[in-house]
């Protein structure tokens, strides 16, 4: 069995990830829970797999590094791939994303909101632990963009997940790696290009959150995502990244440019047999803050639980709204078939290097606008606008 087998395999039986370790059975990840199917991955085949996916240009990236991230389209299954060295070979963490374009209503969140992203700036994050689904809850606020404003939306991931065809808005969407050496060159970049909307897959570095409240106060409207349990816990990691002696104006700033926080994470409904995203709403409102000015995080929470009057959701009333709910939407390949984005072969853009250019006067030196040999790449996704740039940048 090959990595594309698995892969089928995988996404016959509704897995959400797919592990893949030499010498251990293929595991699967199904409503959250892990399962192992097929006999164990020799090293020599994970190997040879590694190989196939990262390609001969990129496989000295990850000789270096160890690991590398990229997403493909393999099996008819958009997937996000995590390759990486360990003890016993080289493994695979692959992610398997819903095969429709996600929006609110298709990923059963609630219609309220939608009202994040009818802010013309301010910073939005969407936050909860590993795998709970905060970029596709993303890519959902951004579709709601694209279908009702006709605005510059540039994204900046690491790799690319979801693929947009813009609609009323104008999209861009830049890869770490390929297009771009770094979130903070990427943010750096996008203050000359004219966005309305800044996308940014995921805040780690102090650096990229520093940039990243700066483009929220400079009058962009930014939509990110951090690692944390709840809405309190987010702010104060965002906050506490910084050092010490400036932690208070950061405070000051993240309070200034707020607009508001959603923490998810999924919940398996049996009566329904899909997983659902149950999530906490946190509205920057005149108490909220002040708490995040004087660095109170612990009094967020009982504001969260009393603050329904102003949009917020704790986790308990979310959960009591999803019980009461009775119309969701299940997952009909058949149903979300038009949503799907045909691939658009294109020529892909080289992997970024580090080696400085040659001087200008040297024989080496070759113009950049230089044609270049074609050289598909299986599973790579690019966009173009469909329609006349003037209708699409002209609201009806």
């Amino acid at each position: 069995m090959n990595l594309h087998a698995l892969i089928s395999l995988a996404k016959t039986e509704g897995a959400s990830d797919l592990h893949i370790e030499p010498g251990l059975a293929p595991v699967l990840r199904v409503r959250s829970q892990l399962r192992s199917v097929g006999e164990p991955v020799v090293a020599e085949s994970s190997s040879e797999w590694a190989r196939e996916v990262i390609g001969g240009e990129d496989w000295p990236h990850f000789e270096q590094r160890r690991s590398f991230d990229l997403s493909r389209t393999i099996e008819g299954m958009r997937c996000r791939i995590n390759v990486f060295h360990t003890a016993r070979g080289i493994g695979f963490a692959i992610r398997l994303l819903p095969p429709f374009q996600p929006t609110l209503e298709a990923l059963n969140l609630h219609p309220e909101l939608k009202n994040l992203v009818h802010h013309a700036h301010g910073l939005v994050l969407v936050s909860g632990p590993t795998g709970c689904g905060k970029t596709t809850t993303l890519a959902a606020l951004i579709q709601t963009i694209n279908l009702s404003d006709a605005r510059h939306i540039v994204t900046i991931e690491n790799p690319i997940e979801f693929t947009f065809r813009p609609r009323r808005s104008f999209i861009r969407q830049r890869e770490v790696g390929r297009d771009t050496p770094s979130f903070e060159q990427a943010l750096l970049d996008s203050l000359r290009e004219d966005p309305d909307v800044l996308m940014v897959g995921e805040m780690r570095e102090p650096e990229t959150m520093r940039l990243t409240l700066s483009a929220a106060e400079t009058g962009h409207l930014v939509l990110a995502t951090v690692h944390s349990s709840n809405c309190a816990e987010a702010l104060q990691r965002v906050v506490g990244a910084f050092p010490a002696e400036i932690q208070n104006n950061v405070a000051a700033q993240l309070a200034d440019c707020l607009i508001g926080v959603i923490s998810q994470r999924l919940v398996f409904r049996q009566n329904l047999n899909i997983v659902v995203p149950e999530c906490e709403v946190l509205m920057s409102t005149t108490p909220i803050k002040h708490f995040i000015r004087t660095r109170d995080f612990f009094k967020i929470v009982s504001s969260v639980e009393t603050g329904a009057e102003h949009g917020m959701w704790s986790f308990q009333r979310y959960r009591s709204w999803l019980d009461k709910r009775t119309a969701f939407h299940t997952l009909s390949r058949e149903a979300d078939a038009e949503d799907e984005e045909a691939p658009v072969p294109t020529n892909p853009a080289p992997r970024l290097s580090t080696t400085p250019p040659p001087p200008p006067g040297s024989r080496s030196a070759a113009p950049t606008h230089a044609a270049r040999p074609e050289r598909p790449e299986a599973g790579r996704i690019e966009i173009e606008p469909t329609e006349i740039f003037e209708k699409i940048l002209k609201k009806p």
